[in-house]
């Protein structure tokens, strides 16, 4: 029988916790600094953290770790961690710790639940939907590019149309991944945009780049460098939709990565949102591994 006892003390389940992420994060092809960087993160996030240890006749089994918050004024649960040891995989704990779970947050008036994936979810997630993906490759070249497409940096005439199509598009895949209603998502793009390039196109270590086939604009891309150590991330590889369908998604990934080793970094890193089934077979076929996974869920879940 599958029972659930709230801890007092989650050290031992943060250690063990803290060592299942490096290993997923190393798996993943992610570096060593890289890893360290992303546990540090983690490790700011789980502060208040409610631990339940998962037991089967008095033996653990797992943990299961829950918290619910305010976000934009709803009541949101998240489900930082939920393991079962490889030994009692597959006996039904997995299911009865998601159903304690999404009681636990239900009961403190959580309206959605949240939960980020670093193993294949399985079955047990299946009715959650995707909201994004965290996704990297750790490049040692780039890929070959296609022949007739280039890339140049972008102009201060081209930035300001630029600007307003990107967050468009940004407030698009908000809305799309089911994370924010319209308006809230306008704000949030306006508050992101904000914070993240305020100097424009002089913003330091950003580039911001003009993809062209036959002396015809296809496409741009935007890509922050020392995001993490060693990683550039891309927040927008964009190739227009008149111009799709011709192998100019793969051209735009090897721009993102010559411009990644051009600026010292070893590893390309991108999120991909909920919904954008072209996007994530895209980087897929181009080995970029899912270094996370966020899906979410609506409560009080039905019977069914």
């Amino acid at each position: 029988m599958t029972e659930f006892s709230i801890l007092d003390d989650s050290v031992g389940w943060q250690k063990d916790f803290e060592r299942r992420l490096r290993t997923s994060y190393r798996v993943a092809g992610l570096g060593a600094a890289t890893v360290e960087r992303m546990l540090e993160d983690a490790r700011a996030s789980i502060r208040d953290l409610t631990v339940a240890e998962i037991t089967d006749t008095g033996t653990r089994v797992g943990y299961v770790a829950v918290v619910v918050t305010n976000d934009n004024g709803a009541l949101a649960g998240r489900v930082c961690d939920l393991h079962v040891n490889a030994l009692h995989a597959g006996q039904g704990h997995e299911q009865a710790a998601r159903d304690w779970a999404e009681a636990w947050c239900t009961q403190r008036g959580a309206r959605r639940l949240d939960i980020r994936l670093t193993e294949p979810a399985g079955e047990l997630f299946s009715g959650y939907n995707v909201r994004g993906q965290l996704r990297a490759r750790r490049i040692s070249f780039p890929q070959e590019p296609l022949t007739g497409v280039t890339a140049r940096p972008m102009t201060p005439a081209e930035y300001p149309d630029w600007l307003t199509s990107e967050k468009a598009a940004y407030v698009g895949d908000i809305v799309r991944a089911g994370v924010l209603d319209p308006e809230e998502a306008v704000r949030k793009a306006d508050q992101d945009f904000a914070k993240l390039i305020p100097e424009g196109l002089a913003t330091p270590d950003n580039t911001f780049l003009v993809l062209e086939a036959a002396g015809e604009q296809i496409g741009t891309g935007w890509l922050k460098h020392g995001h993490l150590p060693e990683v550039t991330y891309g927040y927008s590889l964009y190739v227009q939709a008149q111009h799709r369908g011709k192998g100019y998604g793969r051209a735009a990934m090897v721009a993102g990565e010559q411009a990644t080793l051009a600026a010292g970094d070893s590893t390309l890193m991108f999120t991909v949102w909920g919904g954008n089934e072209v996007a994530m077979n895209l980087y897929t076929s181009g080995g970029y591994q899912v270094i996370e996974e966020s899906r979410s869920v609506g409560l009080p879940r039905s019977a069914a």
